[in-house]
Parts: C-alpha cells; sequence; structure tokens
C-alpha cells in the first residue's frame, strides 16, 4: 500500500484533484489518500482534513487579514503529513500555500508532485527555483508552459487541459429547462465566481446591469454552500433571476450569452462556445500591488491561450454595470456572436491533446515503489 496526501485549496482543484485520483485509483487500487480538498476529493475516497471552503482566501490584503488562520492551517497540516508519513504529496495549484509545503516536503525528504503549475510566466516568476529545487515532477495545463518551463531547466509534463475532457464528456440534459423552471426565452448566464468575496463583490453588479426590461433569462451558476448570500443579493437589487446549483455545465449548454467572473470559468464559457464578457473587481489596494508585479496583458485564459484579444476583460474601474451592459448586449447582435465562436475554435484548437488525466496518473505512480 502507498499513502498519498493530496492538497487542493479551491473549487476547482477540488474538481481536478477528484479526477486524479480516480484514475490513480483506477490504475493502482492499492493507494490510500488523505489531505484537503472537498466533497468530490472525499467522494472518491479521500479523508479530509481541511476543508477548501476554510481556506479559499483571495488577494493581498484578503490573505494578510487572514494570516492567523493561514499559519494555523499550515501547523495542522504540517501535523497531519508527520502522523500519516506518506510516500507522497500531490499539490494542486493553490500557489501561495503549496509552494510553501512543498519547502517543508522537500526539508522532510518527501516527494512532492505538483499538477497545475503557479502561473510564475505571469508573475513571481523568482518562484520557479522553489519549483525546480523542490518538485519531483511538475505537470502543465497550458500547451505554452512546457516550452516556458524547460527554458528554466524543468522538465514539465503535458497531459492536455483537464477541461477539455470535462467539456467532451458532457451530455446535456434535455429536461434542464423543465427541471429548473424555465421558460423557453434565451439565456444569460451569471459566473459570479465561487469565492464567497466574489460573489459579494461581482454578482451585484452583473445583476445592476440588466434592467428589469431585459427580454432574457437571467440565471446564475450557483452553489449550494452560497444559498443564502445569492438569495440576500437577489433580494436586495429586485430583479426577477433564477439559480441553477451545481450544473454550470448544463447552464452553458443552454445559454446564449455569459457575464463571467475572470476564472477557469472563462474557458469553460468558451469551450461551450458561448459569447462572454469577463469581469474582475478585488480590493484596491491588492488590485494596485498586482498590477505591479503581472507581466501579462491579460487576466482571462481565454485571451492568454488566444495570446490575443478574443473577449472583453473589464477590470477594476471599468467593472461598472453600464460597461457590463454595453459590452452583453453587444455579444447578442449576430455578427459579433459569430466572430467570437469562430475565434473560440482557434482555442479549442490549441488546447487538443491525445492525451488526458490516465496517462498523467500512470506517470505519477510510474515513480512511485510498489
Amino acid at each position: 500500500m502507498k499513502k498519498i496526501y493530496i492538497i487542493a485549496g479551491e473549487a476547482s482543484g477540488d474538481l481536478h484533484g477528484s479526477n486524479l485520483v480516480e484514475a490513480m485509483n483506477k490504475a493502482n487500487s492499492n493507494l490510500i489518500w488523505r489531505g484537503w480538498g472537498g466533497k468530490k476529493l472525499e467522494s472518491k475516497g479521500v479523508t479530509i482534513d481541511v476543508r477548501y471552503e476554510d481556506a479559499n482566501f483571495m488577494g493581498f490584503v484578503e490573505v494578510v487579514k487572514n494570516l492567523p488562520k493561514i499559519l494555523k492551517l499550515f501547523k495542522i497540516t504540517k501535523a497531519s503529513i508527520l502522523e500519516f508519513k506518506p510516500d507522497a504529496i500531490i499539490l494542486i495549484d493553490y500557489p501561495g500555500f503549496n509552494l510553501r509545503m512543498a519547502k517543508w516536503a522537500k526539508s522532510h525528504h518527501i516527494p512532492v508532485y505538483y499538477y497545475i503549475a503557479p502561473q510564475v510566466w505571469a508573475w513571481k516568476e523568482s518562484r520557479v527555483k522553489i519549483i525546480r529545487e523542490c518538485v519531483r515532477k511538475l505537470f502543465v495545463i497550458l500547451p505554452f508552459e512546457k516550452e516556458y518551463f524547460k527554458k528554466h531547466n524543468i522538465d514539465a509534463e503535458y497531459f492536455g487541459h483537464p477541461l477539455m475532457q470535462y467539456v467532451k464528456d458532457f451530455k446535456s440534459d434535455s429536461n434542464f429547462r423543465k427541471r429548473n423552471n424555465l421558460d423557453n426565452r434565451s439565456i444569460i448566464a451569471l459566473l459570479p465566481g465561487s469565492r464567497t468575496q466574489e460573489i459579494k463583490t461581482m454578482l451585484p453588479l452583473y445583476l445592476q446591469a440588466l434592467n428589469k426590461e431585459c427580454k432574457h433569462q437571467i440565471v446564475i451558476a450557483g452553489l449550494t454552500q452560497h444559498q443564502e448570500l445569492y438569495n440576500d443579493i437577489r433580494s436586495s437589487i429586485g430583479l426577477k433571476t433564477s439559480v441553477v446549483y451545481n450544473d454550470t455545465y448544463n447552464l452553458l449548454s443552454h445559454s446564449r450569452a455569459a457575464i463571467v467572473t475572470s476564472g477557469t470559468a472563462t474557458l469553460e464559457t468558451a469551450l461551450f462556445k458561448v459569447p462572454q464578457v469577463v469581469c474582475y473587481k478585488g480590493n484596491a489596494l491588492s488590485y494596485h500591488i498586482a498590477r505591479q508585479l503581472i507581466k501579462v496583458p491579460f487576466i482571462s485564459l481565454v485571451n492568454l491561450i488566444a495570446e490575443r484579444k478574443i473577449i472583453t476583460e473589464l477590470i477594476q474601474n471599468d467593472t461598472t454595470s453600464d460597461n457590463i451592459r454595453k459590452e452583453l448586449y453587444s455579444l447578442l447582435t449576430p455578427v459579433k456572436r459569430q466572430e467570437i465562436i469562430k475565434d473560440y475554435n482557434t482555442i479549442h484548437e490549441k488546447l487538443l491533446n491525445n492525451t488526458n488525466v490516465s496517462d498523467l496518473a500512470k506517470s505519477i505512480l510510474g515513480t512511485l515503489k510498489f
């Protein structure tokens, strides 16, 4: 038996981690799992020490505010790992915490595998040294990252972007509208993010952008743990909307356009060929600091992968209800819609790959001695 500790500090990490755990368990049934995550990792047999919802902080100011809690989580995690005595640690994204854990694990001679590389090509390139010295194997999910890390003497492995497989395997539910009490009008999807602070900031702006005369159905992609928050915001705005919980892919597959908070959801929306406007607004000080450090011209994965502007990004002070409304309604015109969908096809082509998470699982297992 081999014991593996996994750390996924976000909703996306819980999803990608659960698929990796499933693939590794299929390839080898002699694995015992423990770590950080949520319901998806737990459903695959991982004993959860820390739930990602309790450790999901975003932005410099937010991290500083929650520093005592973060330090406590370090202490808890180190104690759990020492008690568990794992044969390996798998870190998924979440670089602020996970790179520190990589250094600690290296000092305790525990092999570290890193899935979804920190975006050091965008900012904090100094982190490359930690990856080179502390990570046994690095797995990237963007096609240009393999070459980037090669220039830094890191032999990263690329098995495609996991979202490509998820979208390919997805089967749309023909009863989606009926099941969610939606009529036959076209749908505008709102994807306000998964973190509490994101939802509090972004969702009111999205709802304010869609006046009461909107002819489309407005549907929020929701997570059940935030149900009360959605209801409070919807009540305060007074706009008729629906919420679909834990079913974003069905929502996107039935949507005409979307307003999306920057993150993984921008790429998911593109893979479903839904025209979108991408928005981001954070703490003013955090944003100011980030602007000084970030080296790339875009915030959305769609534009980064395309290496040019495909979709509009409204950032910080540009994220106003008027600007969102203007951009959204331009997406609903036939000409603009066709233009964006054509551009989305180039993203799909760039991400096409003949390997997947099963190959990644075999790569990890191949270096563990049984």
